[in-house]
């Protein structure tokens, strides 16, 4: 068998472009690849046998070996004249100990990647990110275009009314305000507005008026002319009402705009033309707004922190989003609509289990749809299997043991579990055996892995609940069972 695995391991080394070196614990070298061989400059058989200090002196993988450390992606640079190319003195290097069954060291191991590998690897690497920045964007863009009030998951009596108000609002060029909690979909609305108006052909522009410094807020918007200012762009810039001539300008937290600011896009409105900074002279735009908020603009009308007349300018058509919470029988709805678009992007086949939607619709959902949205793509990148279960979801939605007697299940332990192992910790603490200290320690963190284990049905849940690596527990687990199971 150990025959079968030299070979195994030989066309391994010889297969990768990485150097690999193999030290025992008194770092004589006990393999090498080829590759690294001659990287080195030396012959494979010249290196097998000696002491890596004479290839190469500022070696690191006797501390390896010594204190059981890991490395990965150092950095590491060769002493002069101790590699074959003395314009090619470094590398990227990862190390690590070798264990055997009773935990032991027994070797120490290094991969090396090139300089050259590097230098390729990131130029195909960035073709590809390019590539698929590309798709990415066609997709965000296409994705987009899809916002229509037909495409707006959720059947509720009172979103559908919502959605109704929104078609009406789309046949009009009127202003809009969207009011409503964060996360409850105002810019998904907006662009059902748009994309079912007269103006779908035409641009939608977006631009977050809370994430733009003020002094900066009214290049953005208006634009400006070559010279404007210090660092203005040669030939000036289109501001974003130009881009959305004869489209629709959204404006989103309207609420964070600056008083300053609020005198000028009231005089937009009023005159349907706008002033580039720097400019010389007005020009017309065609521009329908639609604007957002999570505050009370009227309460900052009140307080004289939003402008009254801009307030009944841009407040004709008010649409105030419905919370989830508000909506219950639209979570499960939405939950599926947005696990079905991470199966089909990723082409798998990934479903929900009974308590999860049922946990989902006794959330109340402080984030609302972006909050689902979020946690529904989280719990799809740490599911083992093809199902989403509770355990896959962040602590915040444990349920509680009513929850749980109402879908027929038992009450969740508390933390990792404490099933039956846990009487093994009992037994280990009883005082009337003698048991060694180490052998009592050793009893209780096999009964805590086997506790989470059987608690997660996931090897690595189970090590990230117990904080150990992937590794450790594996290893632990395995000698644990041999010594005590």
């Amino acid at each position: 068998m150990e025959e079968k695995y030299k070979y195994i391991f030989n066309e391994t080394l010889r297969m990768s472009n990485d150097g690999f070196i193999v030290v025992d614990t008194e770092g004589i070298v006990i393999d090498i690849s080829e590759c690294y061989a001659e990287y080195l400059g030396h012959p494979r058989n010249w290196i097998v046998g000696r002491d890596i200090r004479e290839s190469i002196p500022n070696s690191k993988m006797l501390e390896v070996v010594k204190y059981g450390y890991e490395d990965e992606l150092a950095l590491h640079k060769y002493v002069p004249g101790y590699t074959r190319d003395a314009d090619d003195d470094f590398v990227l290097v990862s190390r690590a100990c070798v264990r055997d069954d009773a935990g032991e060291i027994i070797a120490g191991i290094a991969q090396v990647h090139f300089r050259q590998q590097m230098v390729e690897s990131a130029k195909r690497m960035m073709k590809e990110y390019n590539a698929m920045e590309f798709y990415r964007q066609e997709y965000e863009t296409s994705d987009r275009k899809n916002y229509t009030f037909q495409n707006i998951v959720g059947s509720s009596e009172r979103y559908q009314r919502k959605i109704k108000e929104g078609i009406k609002a789309a046949k009009t060029n009127f202003p809009v305000v969207l009011t409503g909690e964060t996360g409850t979909g105002k810019e998904v609305f907006a662009r059902a507005i748009h994309n079912t108006s007269a103006r779908a052909k035409m641009p939608m522009v977006c631009i977050n008026c809370a994430a733009i410094p003020a002094e900066l807020l009214e290049s953005e918007l208006f634009g400006y002319e070559e010279g404007a200012f210090t660092g203005a762009k040669k030939g000036g810039k289109k501001g974003k009402f130009q881009l959305a001539d004869g489209g629709t300008i959204f404006l989103d937290e309207i609420g964070d705009m600056p008083l300053s600011m609020q005198a000028k896009l009231l005089r937009v409105l009023q005159e349907k033309e706008i002033d580039p900074v720097g400019g010389h002279g007005s020009l017309p735009v065609d521009v329908r707004v639609i604007s957002a908020t999570r505050k009370d603009l009227a309460a900052m009308v009140a307080k004289g922190e939003f402008r009254e007349d801009l307030y009944y300018r841009l407040n004709v058509i008010n649409i105030e989003l419905v919370p989830l919470r508000f909506r219950r029988e639209d979570i499960a709805e939405q939950a599926v609509y947005f696990l079905n678009k991470l199966n089909n992007e990723y082409k798998q086949s990934v479903a929900f289990s009974k308590e999860v939607l049922e946990c989902f619709r006794e959330y109340d959902w402080p984030g609302n749809i972006r909050e689902l949205d979020n946690v529904i793509k989280g719990a799809y990148a740490t599911c083992d299997g093809f199902t989403i279960e509770l355990g896959d979801l962040p602590g915040k939605f444990r349920p509680t043991d009513a929850l749980l007697a109402s879908t027929g299940q038992d009450p969740a332990p508390q933390g990792a579990g404490s099933n039956n192992h846990m009487a093994e910790v009992a037994r280990a603490l009883g005082w009337e055996e003698s048991i060694p200290m180490k052998e009592r320690l050793e009893r209780i963190e096999f009964a805590m892995i086997q506790d989470a284990y059987e608690h997660f049905h996931s090897v690595r849940k189970a090590s990230d609940s117990l904080g150990m690596s992937l590794a450790t527990f594996v290893r632990k687990k395995n000698i644990y069972t041999e010594k005590y199971g």
